[in-house]
């Protein structure tokens, strides 16, 4: 059984408003095939989100122009919770009109600096006029619409996504700040998920573009590029001598997904190891997305 993919990119993101390399910061790991299709890992520790980007751009270039298949993978929430893109009255369909939300929102400039509690306020005051559902900020961030804590207030949207709660995800994307947090990675990566999606015409988000099912080699026949969300927590991982948690993390889950596709295994990922139904289904491939691997 032939592989799907012949390299795979899994990134660890970082919302850092400021430049960063080392713990805690952006680490991309690459296995890509060599000149004798052997696969060679190599890592990076960009400082900024920017860099990141040019990153991926290029090593995405040089795997399209010789024909490659490539998986990239981002350990941050690529959909929000049901019912989301309804609140904020956006129109068409729900994960593209929240991709299409933030990156017009979201300035995120050269230096790492960027607005997303900001945008996460006004995302509240549309949404319910209230400081919530999003929460978490620093302290100078604070106002009426964005509070260190969460809100009692009740809301008609449920904190986790499905994946999340059959993953067991320890965080809500709502959540913006302090550790565990996992909602700022969410607003400043989403955009850049959308750059890359533009830029490389023959690429698909899994699974609002695909479908959550089995995907063979004749599904992705005309595509060079499938993007996916990852949760690296899920593979217990030890760092090598030198090697952050982060960068080992990264480098597991793509070692593993290589692992599998060799075996011919990677197909039914595609379709999630959860039992769900119909109306779930509808759900998760129109606004919630899901986790490769869960």
């Amino acid at each position: 059984m032939a592989r799907l993919f012949d390299n795979y990119i899994m990134i660890d993101w970082s919302a850092s408003s400021k430049p960063n390399t080392g713990s805690d910061s952006i680490w991309i790991y690459i296995l890509k095939r060599d000149v004798r299709f052997q696969l060679r890992g190599e890592s990076h520790n960009p400082a900024t989100r920017h860099a990141a980007l040019e990153i991926i751009e290029r090593e995405l270039s040089a795997f399209t122009k010789r024909g490659d298949k490539t998986l990239v993978g981002f350990d941050f929430a690529l959909g929000y919770p049901n019912g989301t893109s309804a609140a904020l009255k956006l129109s068409d369909a729900p994960w593209s009109s929240m991709m299409k939300f933030l990156s017009k929102e979201i300035i995120d400039k050269a230096d790492n600096d960027n607005n997303r509690f900001q945008v996460a306020s006004k995302m509240n005051r549309l949404i319910s006029n209230s400081a919530t559902p999003f929460w978490g900020c620093p302290p100078k961030m604070v106002n009426t619409y964005l509070q260190p804590t969460k809100s009692t207030s009740i809301l008609n949207l449920n904190e986790l996504r499905i994946c999340d709660s059959v993953g067991k995800v320890a965080s809500s994307v709502f959540k913006l700040y302090t550790p565990g947090s996992v909602g700022s990675q969410s607003l400043t990566g989403i955009p850049y998920v959308q750059k890359l999606r533009d830029k490389f015409e023959k690429s698909r988000i899994w699974p609002f573009e695909t479908g959550l099912k089995e995907l063979n080699r004749d599904d992705i026949e005309d595509l060079d590029v499938i993007f996916c969300e990852i949760y690296p927590s899920l593979l217990k991982t030890k760092p090598d001598k030198g090697e952050t948690k982060d960068l080992a993390q990264v480098r597991a889950i793509a070692e593993y997904f290589a692992k599998i596709d060799d075996d011919g295994k990677l197909e039914k990922e595609f379709l999630g190891r959860a039992k769900i139904d119909e109306t779930q289904k509808a759900i998760i491939e129109n606004e919630e997305g899901w986790i490769l691997g869960v």
